[in-house]
């Protein structure tokens, strides 16, 4: 066992060849080791670092590769197979890129291919599809095949190459493997693989004035003399009015505004009168790029701008503390100003797309269409044209949430990196889990480009640095108009009693406080970090509770859809009458979340007007901006919401926030369970009195005595910080450790406890001090996996911290070597959440 854990990974020798040319290709797969493949002359001179190449990998797979070296080492384990096409005329990355994606994957523990990934838009990502091609020498004699043969035969003839969907489509049949199998050993058809690209430009009919009438005399003269096809000229005036008032006519914008018909349409053209003619359109609005900004800092907010400004003279990243509604978007937005008369690009983050809509809207009135956006919920097609306008420098300023770092800067000068504590920075599921806020620090980096860190309640770690003196810290201590912060009150539910002793969801003195801001034409937010109806059902008799079949989770009740859902997996059930265990029918719904809260206030205040802000609410990708907007327009008086509602937004006439269950908040077996706690009620509480009067926040609370929760009524958050990072340092937790979880899984938990414990022992010689576990997560089963935890807590030492992953990797592939591990799924997490 001591070999393996002194042994380390290296290439095996490869040969010099003078005159052959090799290339190292990344493909979306999670290999270990890039892949090399040589360049046949043909190819080479449109070989270049971030063009992609078609490549085969085994028998008869293709992909789109991405290179990322030439050079003449020729590997000396395997004889590499040609290129077998390039795809590109120039480059879709740059080489930057191609480094930030090597660090990602070496720090992230995973592979280049899983981040090439996650990078790429999907239209990037040829798929291999098989296309099968009639043989020629097979002759026409199908009277040996039988009735799906037949029909797939006489096709071929017809059109001598199917995809397999068009094979399925004649069959109408999903499994039309044995068929072509068939057809394969008569010798009637031959299979080939090939790339299928998936990008399709847009396409858009505009409508042109015929040369001939470029003349304004003979286009007055045709008009004079116009004697018949009264509709027809009527169009052309039409078009006439478009093309001087929008310039360039589309041919449904024409039509939909003169209210005429294709065939009249077509009339014109047949007369040499109008022209129409196919071109590319891009997908993305574009407005007028134009810097508009008429607003004055104040002296708070001016005094921020020059000691960040000053900070970048020494520093790369700059911590911009400020209290909630202190005008730091003002700040950026100077910032942003002076980056663009440079000439250079801003990649501005935020955590959620909901956050998205409300800050693009506001800094298009000072930036216009230098802006655009980029999230999950943009079609394949859109982030492809996107791209392209990233890397070629034409887009300017890049909002996005965290899959925004991917894209392919041409000059990169600032990052503004906004909520920046948000955990939803962080990726989970699939690979690579990286947290965007500290990958954007490494991207800038590569650029020589500026970070600036925002947050009322910025991350322990990134307050911890700025103490440190790693970053610069500025601070804004000050509400917007010297407006005062929130007053902040706790209601005890538990001198609260309910005729059926159930949980309190609204409480009586809350309900007073909604009539009153409702009374004073105001707005009120009410925070729940539950979706659906029920997060539970229990059986009054026996006390069962339904649970996932494939997860150790009790369904959540949703009682919009009438529905039990699991909320890991997302398995749906159908709603339960009887207990399992007992046969009873009375089930009593436990705790509540976001569709029970909405019920209730529409009891309590029927006639007032609730939105519900959560997953289940917002489908779509412009429902996020629809339901902020109507809350903004005072369209909607109480919003009930999840995090969704806590993350940044603004809005004018909130008067009152409403946290119900603040116990739910605090009792998560979690080392960051405090400051996650103070984050969300202090960031949700700031949404309230942002404008006018000071707001209110009322807390409903069984343990009032708890101490995050004086920190929070005081506003305190450098007390807070300093109490934690003190309790951080005697149990050896971030921001004074490195963290890597190690996670196990197997559809046995014997196997997957196994596996950890083993990984554990192989582990111990060298790193025994710092491990925690093995353990079974809060969530011990997910998707019929059983999953089992390993915590390594290493000390802040860049060395050890690669030795240790070094070791991972290498105890990874030995264990998987082991015959009862083959099968087990360990996946390295590295500063988890």
């Amino acid at each position: 066992m001591n070999k393996i854990l002194t042994e380390t990974t290296t290439d095996k020798t490869a040969s010099r060849v003078v005159g052959e040319n090799f290339v190292e290709v990344l493909i979306p797969l999670a290999l270990p080791k890039n892949f090399t493949w040589k360049v046949p002359a043909r190819l080479l001179p449109g070989i270049k670092e971030g063009i992609r190449v078609e490549v085969m990998l085994g028998k008869s797979k293709k992909y789109a590769g991405v290179v990322k070296r030439l050079h003449n080492n020729k590997p000396a384990a395997f004889e590499p197979k040609e290129v077998l096409n390039v795809l590109d005329d120039d480059p879709i990355v740059h080489p930057l890129q191609l480094q930030f994606w090597q660090w990602m994957a070496n720090y992230y523990m995973c592979s280049e291919g899983e981040v090439m990934q996650a990078a790429l838009p999907t239209h990037f990502k040829l798929s291999s599809e098989t296309t099968v091609l009639l043989n020629d020498d097979a002759g026409d004699d199908f009277s040996s095949l039988d009735d799906d043969e037949f029909l797939i035969a006489e096709a071929l003839t017809i059109r001598k190459e199917l995809k397999l969907s068009e094979v399925q489509q004649i069959l109408s049949a999903a499994h039309v493997y044995p068929v072509v199998k068939r057809l394969i050993d008569k010798g009637i058809c031959l299979v080939w693989e090939e790339l299928k690209h998936t990008y399709k430009e847009k396409k858009e009919q505009f409508v042109l004035l015929h040369p001939a009438y470029h003349q304004e005399e003979k286009l007055a003269d045709l008009m004079n003399n116009w004697s018949k096809a009264p509709k027809q000229l009527e169009l052309l005036l039409a078009y006439l009015h478009l093309a001087r008032t929008s310039g360039e006519v589309t041919q449904s914008e024409l039509l939909k505004k003169s209210g005429a018909t294709a065939a009249q349409l077509k009339g014109l053209v047949e007369k040499a009168v109008l022209l129409v003619e196919k071109r590319s359109v891009g997908r993305l609005r574009q407005e007028a790029a134009e810097i508009n900004i008429s607003f004055t800092l104040t002296d708070a907010q001016q005094s921020a701008l020059e000691q960040i400004k000053s900070t970048f003279l020494e520093k790369q990243v700059c911590l911009l503390h400020g209290v909630t509604s202190s005008g730091k978007t003002l700040v950026y937005v100077k910032l942003i100003e002076e980056m663009l008369k440079q000439g250079r690009q801003v990649l501005y983050m935020l955590p959620e797309i909901a956050l998205t809509a409300q800050v693009i809207r506001r800094l298009q009135q000072y930036f216009g269409g230098h802006i655009v956006i980029y999230h999950s919920r943009f079609s394949q097609n859109e982030r492809v044209e996107l791209w392209n306008k990233v890397k070629d420098g034409s887009a300017k300023i890049i909002l996005g949430a965290r899959s925004a770092i991917f894209l392919p800067y041409a000059d990169l000068g600032l990052i503004i990196c906004d909520e920046e504590h948000d955990p939803s920075f962080k990726q989970q599921d699939p690979a690579p889990r990286y947290h965007a806020r500290d990958a954007a620090i490494y991207l800038g980096s590569l650029f020589s480009a500026k970070v600036l860190l925002g947050s009322a309640t910025p991350s322990l770690e990134s307050f911890y640095n700025a103490q440190l003196g790693k970053y610069g810290l500025v601070q804004l201590t000050s509400r917007f108009g010297d407006l005062a912060l929130p007053e902040i009150r706790f209601i005890n539910t538990k001198k609260i009693v309910t005729p059926d002793k159930s949980r309190v969801i609204i409480s009586p003195d809350l309900q007073e406080a909604i009539q009153q801001s409702l009374g004073k034409d105001k707005q009120v937010i009410l925070f729940q970090n539950r979706r659906g109806y029920s997060p539970y059902q229990v059986c009054q008799t026996c006390g069962w509770i339904p649970h996932c079949k494939q997860c150790d989770v009790s369904l959540t009740f949703h009682k919009i859809r009438n529905k039990l859902v699991c909320h890991y997996c997302g398995t749906v059930y159908p709603p339960l009458t009887t207990c399992e265990a007992c046969g009873n029918h009375h089930f009593a719904q436990q705790n509540f979340g976001t569709e029970r809260i909405e019920e209730e206030l529409q009891e309590m205040f029927p006639k007032v007007r609730t939105g519900r802000m959560d997953v289940d609410a917002i489908r779509g990708k412009h429902a996020h901006d629809t339901l902020i907007q109507l809350f903004e327009q005072q369209r909607i008086d109480i919003l009930v919401g999840t995090q969704m509602v806590v993350k940044g937004l603004d809005f004018e006439h909130v008067s009152l926030v409403g946290i119900l269950d603040a116990d739910a908040i605090l009792g998560f077996a979690d080392f960051r369970v405090y400051e996650r706690g103070f984050q969300l009620m202090e960031q949700v509480s700031g949404r309230a009195g942002r404008k006018g009067e000071q707001g209110k926040v009322l807390i409903q609370v069984k343990n009032t005595s708890h101490p995050v929760l004086q920190f929070v009524q005081n506003h305190d958050y450098i007390a807070f910080a300093e109490a934690e990072l003190s309790n951080r340092r005697q149990f050896a937790y971030p921001p004074f450790t490195r963290v890597i979880q190690l996670q196990f899984r197997h559809r046995e938990l014997e196997k997957a406890a196994a596996a950890a414990r083993q990984m554990a022992d192989w582990l111990k010689p060298k790193f025994g001090p710092y491990l925690v576990g093995p353990a079974a997560p809060v969530v011990g089963r997910v998707r019929n996996m059983y999953l089992m935890e390993l915590l390594i807590k290493l000390p802040k030492d860049a060395q050890l911290l690669q030795q240790c992953k070094e070791q991972i990797h290498l105890l990874t592939a030995h264990l998987h070597h082991q015959p009862p591990f083959k099968s087990v799924i360990v996946t390295p997490d590295i500063d988890p959440l």
